[in-house]
Order: C-alpha cells, then sequence, then structure tokens
C-alpha cells in the first residue's frame, strides 16, 4: 500500500472510530471497518498481507522458533502475524473481535493448521487464561503471546484494563512480545493510534511479568519509533 493510500485508510479508521466512541461503542469499529471495506484490504491501513515489519525484524534478530510450543495472536485481524509464527513452528491460536476479519483470515490462511478465533480479550475463553480470578492455575495460559498494535487504537483510559487482559494470557515460563509505538512519559499522546510510553507498558510488570528485553526501531517516514518489548512470567 503507498504512502497516499494508507494514509487515506487512516483518516476513515478514525472517523469510523470516533463514531462509534460517541456512541460509547469502543470496540464496535473494529468489525464495522472490516465489514465497509468488503475484501479490500487497501481499506485497512495495518493489512500489508505480510507480517509485521518490526516483528520480523526482532524474530530474526533473536533466533525465534516455535519448536511446537503454543501461541497466541492477540488482535489478528487478517492473519499475517499468524501465518508467519505458524511458519516459525508454533502451534497458533489467533484471535480477533471482528467475525468478519477472522473469516478473511480463514479465507488467506485457513489451509494451514491455524486456529483463528472470534473472541473479545476482556472475555476470552477460560482455558485461555492463566491469571484466574482465583489465582493463577497450572496447565493455562501460552507459551508465547504476541501483542502487534492492539492496546493503541483502544480508549486511554482502559490501557490498564487492556494490559491486565493481555497478560491474563501468558502461561507459565511463557514470553510476551508487544510492538507498538512509543512515545516519552512526558510527552502528548497525539491523534489515534495512542502510543505507548514506558510507564504505560510498566503495567504488564504488575501482572508478574518480568522485563527481559526492549528495542527501539525507527518509524517509518514521520510516524514515532516503534517498542519491541519482551516479558517472561517466571
Amino acid at each position: 500500500m503507498d504512502k497516499e493510500a494508507k494514509a487515506k485508510a487512516r483518516e476513515r479508521v478514525a472517523e469510523i472510530a470516533s463514531e462509534h466512541y460517541k456512541r460509547g461503542d469502543v470496540m464496535g469499529w473494529f468489525e464495522a471497518l472490516y465489514k465497509e471495506s468488503a475484501g479490500d484490504n487497501e481499506m485497512i491501513p495495518w493489512a500489508d498481507l505480510e507480517p509485521n515489519r518490526y516483528f520480523r525484524t526482532f524474530a530474526e534478530d533473536t533466533g525465534l522458533r516455535g519448536e511446537g510450543r503454543t501461541a497466541l495472536v492477540v488482535g489478528c485481524g487478517l492473519g499475517d502475524d499468524a501465518m508467519y509464527l505458524h511458519d516459525l513452528g508454533f502451534k497458533v491460536t489467533a484471535f480477533d473481535i471482528s467475525p468478519t476479519a477472522i473469516e478473511w483470515a480463514k479465507k488467506l490462511y485457513g489451509g494451514n493448521d491455524i486456529n483463528f478465533v472470534t473472541a473479545d480479550l476482556f472475555e476470552p475463553p477460560p482455558e485461555w487464561k492463566y491469571l484466574q480470578p482465583d489465582g493463577p492455575r497450572s496447565g493455562c495460559g501460552f507459551d508465547l503471546v504476541l501483542e502487534i498494535y492492539t492496546i493503541q487504537p483502544l480508549p486511554i483510559e482502559m490501557r490498564p484494563q487492556v494490559i491486565d487482559a493481555i497478560a491474563a494470557l501468558v502461561g507459565e515460563q511463557g514470553i510476551l512480545v508487544v510492538v507498538t509505538r512509543g512515545r516519552e512519559d512526558d510527552e502528548e499522546t497525539g491523534d489515534l493510534p495512542w502510543p505507548l510510553s514506558r510507564r504505560d507498558l510498566s503495567r504488564f510488570e504488575v501482572n508478574r511479568l518480568t522485563q527481559k528485553d526492549f528495542r527501539t526501531m525507527p518509524g517509518e517516514d514521520d510516524e514515532p519509533e516503534r517498542f519491541i518489548v519482551t516479558y517472561i512470567r517466571s
């Protein structure tokens, strides 16, 4: 997707999100966007039909391999990152709140052994969660949880709740990789999608996760730099 097309797609995303926020429906705009796109991935600014380039660079630099371990992709969209993890040897589950996105992902990658599921981050299947209301339960959660750009577009006041929900999916000795637009702690958040600061990300450590790696990569054109952060539940 060229720069002009991506800018136009982002403008439309902001319009749809704003319309839904005004109605108090902070999650419904994802399905509205995917339905409106009617199969045209150029209307989805993050749908490049290839893995996120920042995560791919991270995976190549660290020699990431699945070796049969389980992985969960949060807000998987059209499934490009799920397919990449599958190719790396993970047993992949990928979910999105948008049924249209999940059906689209199945058409693109359904011939592979990837479990695409329509699910709500705040009400996931109980067996996905390691952190339960009554405390940790062995055998739950995933070996790898991948979060790319899912936290950013949700209202900032929901950020702790979103981070808590993602953290609950990381299993014992599991790894969480977060890829996000970054900002300094004292920097204004700007417009949607709202970048995360180190202070925002520290919420993961409240959830019994330990930060193991923090990388920055330059953003494209005039975009913010990217944070690629790795946590482990030890």
